[in-house]
């Protein structure tokens, strides 16, 4: 009786390893895509705004963004995240400004304002973007997190390749590599037992 409870203790130890290493390599190996079909939207992630203005995280996705609508992957940029009590702008409304000022066209920008974390605002855009009779997307946004928002976005309906930004202050943070590679591994196994976003969960990381 002793050997076979250890020999099923070490048995759940080693699936779980499998789990989280299998997880945490599919994080890194994601992070290296650069996937860009010609697709019928380019979907922006959300990041913190300062009164219209986007944080540099979110410049940084902004301007991928705007390259690859400019090198023809698809005729329209959807901008996603909803706002926090007392902000003026959503974080949808000051990503499409963003880009309007710098030369995208109105009638090519959709702004998405709902949503505060991931999952609902993919779902939010899923549901506009399917409205329109639209499925195929680039999802873009910072490397770690590519993995977890395009299964959610497939989750919620949509066709997903992902081209996440290659600059920006978490891109440049090699030091902290590892720590959103296992952060992103907790979210993601938090998200497929529980279908519930982890953004606002402390994972002790």
């Amino acid at each position: 009786m002793r050997k076979w409870l250890t020999r099923t203790v070490v048995g759940i130890v080693l699936v779980g390893l499998l789990i989280v290493g299998g997880t945490a390599f599919r994080v890194w190996y994601v992070a290296r895509a650069d996937e860009r079909p010609r697709v019928d939207a380019i979907v922006v992630l959300g990041a913190a705004q300062y009164n219209g203005r986007p944080s540099e995280i979110f410049q940084a996705r902004l301007a991928h963004a705007q390259q690859l609508y400019e090198q023809g992957v698809a005729g329209v940029i959807v901008t996603t995240g909803g706002m926090r009590a007392g902000d003026a702008y959503t974080e949808a409304e000051a990503g499409a400004n963003w880009l309007r000022d710098r030369g995208v066209p109105e009638e090519a920008l959709i702004a998405v304002g709902e949503g505060n974390d991931t999952l609902r605002s993919l779902r939010a855009a899923a549901a506009e973007i399917r409205g329109r009779g639209w499925n195929d997307v680039v999802l873009v946004s910072d490397p770690w997190h590519s993995l977890r928002a395009g299964i959610m976005a497939e989750d919620s309906g949509l066709r997903v390749w992902t081209s996440p930004t290659h600059s920006g202050p978490i891109v440049q943070m090699r030091s902290t590599q590892a720590r959103y590679i296992l952060r992103e591994t907790a979210a993601l196994l938090y998200y497929r037992v529980s279908k519930n976003p982890a953004d606002s969960v402390d994972l002790g990381m």
